[in-house]
C-alpha cells in the first residue's frame, strides 16, 4: 500500500475505534491552564486540536508561562480572551475565578510542572491557575513536563500518587529528548494524544470507568545456570501500551510485568517478576475482582527441568536440556468458573488467523489480537498491525504506533464486553505436544 494510503487507512481507523473525530467535544467547555515550561510551546498546538473538534477553550497562564509564549498567541487561536491574574480588575471585577471554575465542564493543564504539581497537592491557591483548580468541580487533568530525574524524584512520584488518589487524571509524560539534552521519562504528550485521553472525560468518564484490569507484558526468563536463560524477543512495548491505554480509558490497572528496559507508567501498579512461575503466581494473585484479563506477555511454553546452580562449563560440543511444559496462564484463567473478560495474544509467523482462532477457540478467550512478527514486524518495534477476533467477528487494526494501536484494542474491548457474550465451549481436544523447548 503507497504510503499517503496507509496514512489516510491508519487515521480512518482512529476515527473508527473512537478516537478524535470533529464533533466529538462540540461545545464542551474546557479550561487549559498553561504553566511555566518549554513545553508551554506545545499548548497552542493543542488549543488548536481541542477548538477542531468543536470545544470552547478558556486559556489559563501563569506568570511562569509568560516567560516561554506569548498571551496572544493563545488568544488568536481560541478567540477569547487570555486570562492570567487574580488581580486583574476587569475580570474579578464579578469574581472571575469562581466565574470561571463554574463555567469549566473539564479542566486540563498543559504543561504541568513539577511545581504546579506540588503546589496543587498542598491546596495552594496563590495565582488564578491554582485557585480555580480548588474552586472547581469539573474533572482535573494534567499533562507533566519537566526534567527525567525531576520526574522520578521521590518528592514528585508522592505528588503524583496523592493527586490520582484524588482522582486527578495523570496524562503521561512520555520518553525522549528533553531540552536540557538528556533522555528519559518527562516529556509532555503531543497535542494530538492528550485531545484523545481528555475526551472521554466530558461524557462522565472513559469507557473502562470503574472496571478493574489485569495486563501481563513483556516477556520471562527461564534460567538454566546462574548466567544463562531461555527468552524471547518481547520488549513489553505492547503490553505497556495496552495498560496505559485501559488507564486513560478509567480502568484501575494492574500491570504484571516481565524484565524489560521500560520504565512503570504512572496511575498504575506494577508487579515486577521474571519467569513464567512467578508471573502464574502474581497474576492469581492479582485476578481476584479483576473485570478484564489481558495477555500480552510472551511467556515461556516450556522451562529446564532442572537449574543448575554452577555456570555450566564448555566441556563438550552438545549441550542437552531437559524441558518441562509451564503453566498455560492465559488457558487457566479463561477456563475459571469466576472468569474474567478474557483477551489473548497470538504473535504468529505464518497462516496468522487460523492460528488465532485456532487459539481462541481452544482456550475460550474472549477476543484475540493477532499479529506478524516474522522479519522484525513486531518484536522490540514503535510500531505494530493487529487482527482482532471473536466468535462471529473481526477487526482489523492496521500499521499505527503502538500507543494509537492500544488505544483502539482498548475501544472494541470495552465495546464488546457491552455486547451479549457468546456462550463458552467446552475446551476442545488437542495432541499432547512434543518434548521440545518452545515459545508463546
Amino acid at each position: 500500500m503507497p504510503p499517503g494510503c496507509q496514512r489516510h487507512a491508519r487515521w480512518a481507523w482512529l476515527a473508527g475505534a473512537g478516537a478524535a473525530d470533529n464533533g466529538g467535544m462540540q461545545g464542551k467547555r474546557i479550561l487549559l491552564g498553561v504553566t511555566g515550561g518549554i513545553a508551554a510551546y506545545k499548548a497552542a498546538e493543542l488549543v488548536r486540536r481541542l477548538a477542531e473538534r468543536g470545544a470552547q477553550v478558556q486559556v489559563v497562564m501563569t506568570h511562569g508561562a509568560r516567560e516561554f509564549i506569548a498571551p496572544t498567541t493563545f488568544q488568536a487561536l481560541s478567540g477569547r480572551p487570555v486570562r492570567e491574574s487574580l488581580w486583574d480588575p476587569a475580570g474579578e471585577a464579578a469574581m472571575g475565578h469562581i466565574e470561571l471554575a463554574r463555567w469549566a465542564e473539564l479542566v486540563v493543564v498543559a504543561p504541568a510542572t513539577a511545581d504546579f504539581m506540588a503546589r496543587l497537592v498542598h491546596g495552594r491557591a496563590d495565582d488564578l491557575l491554582s485557585t480555580l483548580c480548588l474552586a472547581t468541580t469539573a474533572p482535573i487533568a494534567l499533562a507533566p513536563a519537566m526534567n527525567q530525574q525531576m520526574w522520578q524524584n521521590a518528592a514528585t512520584q508522592a505528588n503524583v500518587a496523592t493527586l490520582l488518589a484524588r482522582g486527578v487524571r495523570i496524562l503521561g509524560p512520555a520518553s525522549g529528548g528533553q531540552a536540557c539534552g538528556e533522555t528519559g521519562l518527562g516529556r509532555m504528550l503531543e497535542a494530538g494524544e492528550i485531545a484523545d485521553l481528555v475526551e472521554p472525560l466530558l461524557h462522565g468518564g472513559g469507557p473502562l470507568t470503574g472496571k478493574r484490569v489485569l495486563v501481563t507484558a513483556g516477556p520471562t526468563r527461564e534460567c538454566i545456570d546462574p548466567v544463562r536463560f531461555i527468552s524471547n524477543r518481547s520488549s513489553g512495548k505492547m503490553g505497556y501500551a495496552v495498560a496505559q491505554a485501559a488507564r486513560a480509558a478509567g480502568a484501575d490497572v494492574v500491570l504484571v510485568s516481565g524484565p524489560v528496559a521500560l520504565p512503570a507508567p504512572p496511575g498504575l501498579k506494577r508487579v515486577c517478576v521474571e519467569n513464567a512461575a512467578q508471573m502464574h503466581a502474581a497474576v492469581l494473585a492479582e485476578l481476584p475482582g479483576c473485570d478484564v484479563f489481558i495477555g500480552t506477555a510472551a511467556v515461556a511454553d516450556y522451562r529446564p527441568t532442572v537449574q543448575v546452580d554452577r555456570k555450566i562449563k564448555k566441556r563438550s560440543e552438545q549441550l542437552t536440556v531437559e524441558m518441562v511444559r509451564t503453566v498455560d496462564i492465559l488457558a487457566e484463567v479463561a477456563a475459571r468458573a469466576d472468569r474474567p473478560f478474557v483477551v489473548g495474544f497470538a504473535a504468529e509467523t505464518d497462516q496468522v488467523e487460523q492460528h488465532a482462532l485456532e487459539k481462541l477457540l481452544r482456550k475460550n478467550l474472549d477476543l484475540i489480537a493477532a499479529n506478524e512478527v516474522s522479519a522484525c514486524k513486531a518484536f522490540d518495534c514503535d510500531d505494530n498491525a493487529l487482527l482482532v477476533l471473536w466468535r462471529g467477528g473481526r477487526r482489523e487494526l492496521p500499521q499505527a504506533p503502538k500507543r494509537e494501536l492500544a488505544t483502539g484494542l482498548v475501544a472494541l474491548i470495552a465495546e464488546r464486553m457491552a455486547a451479549p457474550r457468546a456462550p463458552v465451549a467446552a475446551p476442545a481436544a488437542t495432541p499432547a505436544p512434543a518434548p521440545a523447548a518452545g515459545l508463546a
